[in-house]
């Protein structure tokens, strides 16, 4: 029998007409619970992840309205762990990346604005990306190994690593190709030559 299915029939509720009640009465009160524990602009996402979370595990939603309400609570907070934990690793990366493109002898920005604005620009592009392109321009640009050798960290094939590390350039590149309209003429292409030198290549 479906793991699934055994509490609906249990109590004669469709899983899904149940999860639906439970969405509709809890959600303001667990995003309410998330904002008060995580910034404001990762609290709907959080969320989001929390009732993919309950849907997935609806089986073991309790019946009692205030025992669901504190078992949804408990999984809101192990999810905010995890993204925290997520967020904590980007930042660090982040970091890592600046350290490892900064050049030893940087222009001073009274003289070379144009530098600080390529670094932000590239930073800003670094933090948009998915964890997943980090983690992979990461193993080759700021660790400096080779597809075989990331390829083995992440459980795939060299060929398959190489895949995504192109997969994640090429984000990279369109993000830094979204600068702003109003940018100085030749800004946009310097930015993304720069990258293209330190990350893309």
């Amino acid at each position: 029998m479906n793991r699934t299915r055994q509490p609906a029939q249990r109590h004669g509720i469709n899983p899904e007409a149940r999860f639906r009640a439970f969405y509709s009465d809890s959600y303001a009160d667990v995003l309410r619970f998330v904002r008060r524990r995580t910034p404001p602009d990762r609290a709907e996402d959080v969320v989001a992840e929390v009732f993919l979370v309950a849907w997935r595990r609806v089986a073991d939603l309790p019946v009692d309205r205030d025992a669901a309400r504190a078992w949804v609570y408990g999984v809101a907070r192990h999810t905010m762990l995890n993204d925290r934990r997520a967020t904590q690793r980007r930042d660090a990366l982040a970091v890592r990346l600046a350290e490892a493109t900064w050049p030893a002898e940087a222009p001073d920005p009274a003289t070379d604005p144009q530098f600080v604005a390529d670094r932000l620009d590239l930073e800003a592009a670094w933090r948009e990306l998915p964890a997943a392109d980090q983690e992979v321009l990461a193993l080759t640009v700021l660790d400096g190994l080779t597809s075989a050798q990331a390829g083995a960290v992440l459980g795939i094939t060299a060929v398959a690593y190489r895949l995504r590390l192109s997969r994640a350039r090429a984000t990279l590149r369109r993000a830094l190709g979204a600068a702003p309209e109003a940018a100085p003429d030749g800004a946009t292409t310097r930015r993304t030559a720069i990258t293209t030198t330190e990350l893309t290549s």
